[in-house]
């Protein structure tokens, strides 16, 4: 499998409970291999016109590309904000031992 096929996705959320909840959602759906949740993240952000703030968590998602369509679906429908930050970044290299399990766990 080409490393390209592999993505890391960041998912904000409101806070340690909802990360929980929706990095439960992923993992049990088989459409993550791992989550990691770094909370405590401190985001500024424009929303409806006005400069804001929050404190929120982080998801940090592996998965294979295939599986983004479903990653997205299953976090909106999880989700408590309007419009949830999802985004997709390749990997490019890495543990190959680890990149193999991921690809094994994910499905």
């Amino acid at each position: 499998m080409n490393e390209t096929d592999r993505l890391v996705v960041f998912i904000t959320v409101s806070g340690e409970e909802e990360a929980r909840r929706i990095a439960g959602v992923l993992v049990e759906a088989r459409k993550a291999a791992c989550v990691n949740i770094v909370s405590g993240v401190d985001s500024v952000f424009w929303w409806k016109g006005e400069l804001d703030s929050e404190r929120e968590s982080l998801l940090i998602v592996k998965t294979r590309a295939a599986l983004l369509s479903e990653v997205v679906e299953l976090v909106k429908g999880a989700h408590s904000y309007d419009v949830p930050e999802i985004i997709a970044l390749p990997i490019v290299a890495g543990n190959e031992d680890y990149l193999d399990w991921l690809d094994q766990e994910c499905r």
